[in-house]
């Protein structure tokens, strides 16, 4: 909705007519317009260049711009169609928050000649937002012997919008012995009361609870709750009443801290400490209010402790309880309101609405150079100002409208005697005393764009870390140019090139006013580690001239993948590892493994191991490095035969990353005993049967049979995939000199002898083209032999155990040694 105001009879003609040639114009009508908030970028607020009087040619010729006083640029112009269009989102409680009116200000100003115009665009309200309480979870003490009627007022609920939008009713969930009465207070402050409708009986209900539900009047209706929790008491029946229920109080901005602001008094007609008053604010006094006033807790005297300032809040509302000493404690309230008068403690403040701009040596006078707003936040007299400029100036100050001026020439100009004007101007208030205050305005004489702007650097390195937040800025590159106004008016921009076959504008983001680079999204340095961005850096002089610098982004890893248990396979799949152990198991006994990984590098996948729970911790012991759980000493019969290990496994990153896994070991008489132990039975006169003898030798010729033909088929089976794909068994020095490990995990076993170690080599666990191979389990003589199958997944959970080997301590040889992760990008 448009609305133009000024004259349109044939005297404005005539007066228009008249000044038709002047090279500053000012027009006397205004130009208004009404949109309802939060419109979406590009939503058509009015056809400008029609309401103005301007032709389409007009917009682009006489380059056309909107700048808004309110500081944020919320509007812009379509060339194209002269309509005057959102530029960002608009919200009217920001800008105007419960104020009635809300009128953004804006000047269009188009040159040659320079004209200024004024339009106004009222922001209307839209119910945009909810009802909400300050407390979610409101507790009342209320004695049984309450009589009927008594209220007790609540806490207010906010809604920042105004009008048909704002706060209109309260509802109460329903409750026999309460209901709700809504009172307006000063301000237009709706406050619900709580009235006891029905006497309280403690022994039946000691607690109501109740929904309390604030309305607000919009369409649709928009609505906030707070869960009220009443506590029934009883003896204490008097409640603490105050002489007003509002004092109203001003005070001089300035005030000095400790100054009297008022005194409340409240009475209770009880005796003793029932009838005794403890002043305090409100539960709910916000820190604005607490941080500025003090309360005297045995008189009600309210003092000033904080600084007073009218620019910020002209009027505090202060909440007041008065509470007796009974059991329980009575409470009566008062509202404060205290009005912050104006004192003139702001200088007024020059602002420059256009930019000066460089003019020709050869002007003619009344060449308009820039365009002035005076301004002052006082109010009344305190915030009108005047501008001077020094005497014998070759510039004047040519007045438009609130407090709007145009500085334009008024001498001759010579280029050759002074290249360029610092104009001081002074700005002065009508206050008493009066305040004033300076502002120097550079305007140069007109230069030709003979220089390329300049990087401060020839190239930059930028050192990222992963997992950023999409939007935040990566780095700020900055160029100069040795040229004058529009000539030294730098653009930056991202030329086009490829990363990783995608375009570098879906990485990453320039603004082009200040030359920040943003990133688009979030970076993973197992994916990405490295790329370059082409930044130029162009001015807009006539021919333009610009110039070229390159950003090299380095992606730094970060821990952001905790180990991951791939050994034993139970513990993978989310459930408890069951072993078995003899009791007759040595200090030493190799009772299981556990192996884990981690997807970073360097020292975010180093792994470590350690014994966090055990049912008996000075059983068992679990290494540094290797993950191995032995006994630390030797099984007896008093140990519990159930044993549980939680093992938790961390990383060596910052922050610190880590898992967890339980271990059950069961503790079984004559479960697989050494070979040891054997052969130094049979050396002892034995007092069982030959029976018995016979079936121990058939046992371990099986088991050394089942173990000789596991060695071959794994020896066959490494040499195979030795010639394809890299050894995957190798000796322990092998592994210690590796340098250019693959992407894959390999899991690596020395062959020569007995099995000394167990090597895992890993890389990106997100790699679409993983590769695991296991040669040996590095478990006890009751592990399970692993194989993890190639997965695209993050985790692990295709971990299948295929082969119990059950051999005992002398067959199965491990020697505690170091688990080496690597990975390599």
């Amino acid at each position: 909705m448009t609305k133009t105001i000024g004259y349109r009879d044939w005297r404005w003609q005539a007066l228009w007519w008249h000044h038709f040639f002047l090279l500053w114009t000012t027009i006397n009508g205004q130009t208004r317009y009404s949109i309802p908030e939060e419109l979406k970028q590009g939503s058509v607020v009015g056809n400008l260049a029609k309401d103005l009087g301007l032709g389409l040619s007009e917009i682009f010729d006489r380059k056309l711009r909107v700048a808004s006083e309110a500081g944020e640029q919320y509007f812009s112009v379509d060339a194209g169609k002269g309509e005057l269009l959102v530029n960002d989102r608009i919200d009217r409680e920001t800008l105007c928050g419960q104020s009635a009116s809300c009128v953004l200000p804006l000047q269009v100003v188009i040159e040659d000649p320079l004209q200024l115009f004024r339009v106004e665009v009222e922001i209307q309200d839209i119910n945009d937002n909810a009802p909400r309480f300050p407390s979610n979870d409101i507790t009342l003490e209320v004695a049984e012997i309450t009589g009927l009627g008594v209220r007790f007022p609540l806490e207010s609920a906010i809604d920042p919008d105004v009008g048909g939008n704002s706060l209109k009713s309260y509802t109460l969930s329903k409750d026999e012995c309460f209901s709700i009465r809504v009172k307006d207070v000063a301000g237009g402050r709706k406050v619900p009361e709580l009235i006891l409708a029905k006497h309280l009986d403690r022994e039946k209900k000691a607690v109501h609870k109740l929904l309390l539900t604030a309305l607000d009047g919009g369409n649709p209706v928009r609505s906030g709750t707070a869960q009220l929790n009443i506590r029934v008491l009883d003896i204490n029946d008097n409640v603490p009443t105050f002489e007003k229920t509002l004092y109203k109080v001003s005070i001089s901005e300035k005030a000095e801290d400790g100054a009297l602001i008022v005194q409340t008094k409240a009475t209770d007609m009880d005796d003793g400490q029932n009838g005794e008053i403890e002043y305090a604010f409100g539960a709910h006094t916000p820190d604005t209010v607490l941080s500025v006033f003090t309360i005297d807790h045995n008189s009600g005297t309210i003092f000033l402790k904080g600084k007073l300032d009218f620019e910020t809040i002209t009027n505090y509302e202060l909440d007041i309880s008065a509470k007796d000493k009974g059991s329980p404690r009575m409470e009566g309230h008062c509202t404060v309101n205290v009005e912050v008068l104006d004192v003139n403690d702001n200088a007024p403040e020059i602002i420059l609405t256009s930019p000066p701009k460089p003019v020709r040596e050869d002007s003619p006078n009344g060449t308009v150079v820039a365009l002035i707003n005076a301004r002052d936040i006082d109010s009344g007299v305190n915030g009108k100002v005047t501008l001077k400029l020094p005497k014998k100036s070759p510039f004047a100050l040519k007045p438009s409208f609130s407090q709007n001026y145009a500085l334009v020439t008024s001498g001759v100009l010579d280029r050759e005697n002074v290249s360029e004007y610092k104009i001081e101007i002074t700005a002065t208030d009508s206050g008493s005393p009066p305040l004033s205050s300076k502002r120097i305005i550079p305007v140069s004489i007109t230069d030709v764009n003979d220089n390329h702007p300049l990087f401060t650097q020839p190239s930059y390195n930028v050192y990222l870390k992963e997992n950023g937040v999409p939007g935040s800025i990566l780095y700020s590159v900055s160029a100069s140019d040795l040229d004058f106004g529009e000539n030294a008016k730098i653009s930056y921009s991202i030329l086009d090139s490829k990363v990783q076959d995608v375009s570098v504008s879906s990485y990453v983001y320039i603004n082009s006013d200040n030359g920040s680079i943003y990133s688009m999204h979030s970076f993973d340095y197992e994916k990405l580690k490295v790329f370059q961005i082409q930044v130029q850096a162009k001015d807009q002089g006539s021919p333009s001239l610009s110039s070229n610098t390159t950003v090299h982004v380095f992606i730094l890893d970060q821990n952001d993948n905790a180990p991951a248990v791939i050994y034993p396979s139970s513990a993978v799949l989310g459930s408890l590892s069951h072993q078995r152990m003899s009791r007759s198991a040595k200090a030493g006994h190799l009772v299981t493994k556990v192996t884990a990984v981690d997807a970073d590098s360097g020292h975010n996948a180093w792994i470590s191991y350690k014994l966090a729970e055990a049912t008996d911790a000075s059983l068992f012991t679990v290494n540094l490095y290797t993950g191995e759980v032995r006994t630390k000493r030797a099984a007896s019969e008093q140990d519990d035969s159930s044993q549980r290990l939680l093992i938790e496994i961390k990383d060596d990153g910052e922050p610190m990353q880590s898992a967890t896994v339980t271990v059950s070991i069961l503790l079984e008489d004559g479960l697989h005993e050494p070979i040891l132990d054997l052969r130094q039975k049979t050396a002892e006169p034995s007092r069982k049967t030959g029976r018995i003898t016979l079936y121990l030798i058939l046992s371990l010729a099986s088991v050394s049979v089942l173990s000789l033909v596991t060695f071959l088929i794994l020896a066959v089976k490494c040499m195979r995939n030795s010639s394809s794909s890299g050894s995957c068994c190798m000796r322990r020095s092998d592994c210690d000199n590796y340098k250019n490990p693959n992407r894959n995990m390999q899991i690596q076993l020395n062959t020569d002898g007995p099995i000394k170690y167990v090597e895992v080599l890993g890389g990106d666990m997100m790699s679409q083209s993983q590769s695991f191979r296991s040669c040996m389990s590095p478990m006890s003589e009751y592990s399970d032999f692993t194989l993890i199958k190639p997965s695209s997944t993050t985790d692990f959970t295709e971990v299948i155990s295929v082969l119990d080997a059950s051999l005992p301590d002398s067959t199965w040889t491990f020697e505690s040694q170091q688990v080496s992760i690597m990975t390599v990008h």
